[in-house]
């Protein structure tokens, strides 16, 4: 099923490239035709990439692991930061932090060193400090906030990297690269596919085309998300049920119990009876 159609990516210019003496010939597939030194990328083919990228995105949500979004380009930086917390997964819209991911550790204690400021801040350790010393402090937080603030969540490598403008984030792409992280990348036609695992072919340039692009696979993702929270809840119901029916069960194997000693009971007279005939036919005779 389309998640977005010809006309949307049309109307948000997803289909200008750049000036034909700056294209990278891998993307010659993707183009159409060329408009006054400019070339026009296929929106068909476009379609049909979308339409892939969003069904991968949508397993990976489904399966419960998280995607990182990169776009650390000035006019993209908010429409990113945007879509990526209405479904509740990491971003980068500032540099790049090298090593990131291939020295992901050393990120990650950034991150904890940021969560320890906090509880400093709150508990007064930092109540002695000089007016020089606390402000020092507050610039190191509030840089790192800024730098990782994003990825405070990302306790493990992401699953998947979602790349505006392959280009530019192309450090970002060797090293998930290296690691074996499939990258979905919206790739201009200045740009180089071979790297990107998912090609997304369009304007990488202009807000509303990421816009377009990035809300059909905001909503493929959230609808993974929604159908893990169905699966757990059948999960859920489906174990409290045979809880219950095991309960039921315990009662029922009790009550058989007192039943089958009833039913032996009768047996053990009849047994008992010819026995107690025998020994008053021998009382006389003893006599």
């Amino acid at each position: 099923m389309a998640r977005t159609n010809f006309d949307q990516l049309l109307q948000a210019g997803c289909h200008f490239g750049h000036l034909k003496r700056k294209w990278n010939p891998a993307m010659a597939p993707y183009i159409y035709t060329e408009r006054n030194g400019i070339h026009i990328i296929d929106l068909h083919k476009t379609v049909v990439k979308i339409d892939e990228a969003a069904d991968a995105l949508k397993q990976i949500a489904k399966s419960g692991k998280k995607i990182l979004f990169v776009a650390t380009k000035k006019q993209t930086k908010e429409i990113i930061a945007e879509k990526a917390q209405s479904v509740g997964m990491p971003y980068v819209i500032e540099r790049w932090p090298g090593g990131m991911l291939t020295n992901f550790p050393t990120i990650r204690k950034a991150v904890k060193k940021m969560s320890n400021i906090d509880k400093l801040m709150q508990d007064g350790t930092f109540s002695n400090l000089s007016k020089r010393e606390l402000l020092q402090v507050t610039r190191q937080r509030a840089k790192l906030e800024k730098n990782l603030g994003s990825i405070a969540d990302l306790t493990r490598l992401p699953s998947a990297l979602f790349v505006v403008d392959v280009l530019k984030e192309q450090i970002a792409v060797r090293e998930a690269n290296r690691l074996g992280i499939p990258v979905f990348g919206i790739v201009d036609t200045n740009s180089d596919p071979k790297n990107i695992d998912f090609i997304i072919p369009a304007n990488d340039d202009a807000k509303d085309s990421v816009e377009a692009i990035l809300t059909a696979c905001c909503d493929a993702i959230n609808e993974g998300i929604e159908e893990r929270k169905v699966e757990k809840a059948d999960e859920k119901a489906a174990d409290a049920q045979g809880e219950a029916d095991a309960e039921e069960v315990k009662p029922k194997r009790a009550a058989r119990k007192p039943r089958k000693a009833a039913e032996e009971a009768p047996v053990a007279e009849e047994a008992a009876a010819p026995a107690e005939e025998a020994a008053a036919e021998e009382a006389p005779a003893a006599e």
